[in-house]
């Protein structure tokens, strides 16, 4: 893995352990030698992740659309900051430039970003692994909505196994690091 992709959110939600994760995280892969590419904002979570990596003398890209740069929320201390005219734009570009995915707590924009990465991944449009971040429980509704979709046949067993859950940095470069990829959902069987 060169860098991952996080998806974390513009707030920095009501418990410390979230703040506390998102450092952990920009840490340890600054000091693993992976960069972060991530929305390019400085606040919330997503600024705590950009901040930690880069203290630590990690490479963070930052992909912002022109109107959040416009808005003031762009992060001034950056590896590299690009500037892209929209959010689909922003979402492609951070794919391209990524090894794999990692969405920690987050509100509805990190649940979008998480869910088309996961749901490419599926299609076959690209074959990098995708992550939960899973600090104090926070995904674990999602998990059983999933769990749900699997029970009611409208989630395949080698997708929903295919996104990792992880409590740890460690534990996700480990995942990522045992990363073997199923089959697109519509390939041959």
């Amino acid at each position: 893995m060169s860098r991952i992709a996080v998806y974390t959110g513009s707030a920095e939600g009501n418990r410390p352990a979230y703040r506390e994760a998102a450092q952990a995280l920009g840490e340890h892969l600054a000091a693993r030698g992976v960069g972060i590419v991530y929305g390019g904002g400085r606040a919330g979570l997503m600024g705590v992740v950009a901040d930690a990596a880069r203290a630590a003398g990690g490479e963070v890209i930052g992909v912002i659309p022109q109107a959040l740069v416009d808005a003031e929320l762009a992060h001034p201390g950056l590896s590299e900051l690009e500037i892209v005219p929209d959010m689909h734009t922003r979402k492609m570009r951070m794919a391209d430039l990524a090894d794999g995915f990692v969405a920690l707590p987050g509100g509805p924009g990190t649940l979008e970003e998480l869910a088309e990465a996961w749901t490419w991944l599926q299609l076959g449009f690209h074959r990098k692994p995708v992550a939960l971040y899973d600090v104090d429980g926070f995904w674990q509704p999602l998990l059983a909505l999933l769990d749900g979709m699997l029970d009611a046949g409208f989630l395949r067993a080698e997708f929903r196994g295919s996104l990792r859950v992880v409590h740890t940095p460690q534990s996700l470069l480990d995942a990522f690091g045992a990363w073997e990829p199923p089959a697109p959902k519509w390939a041959a069987r």
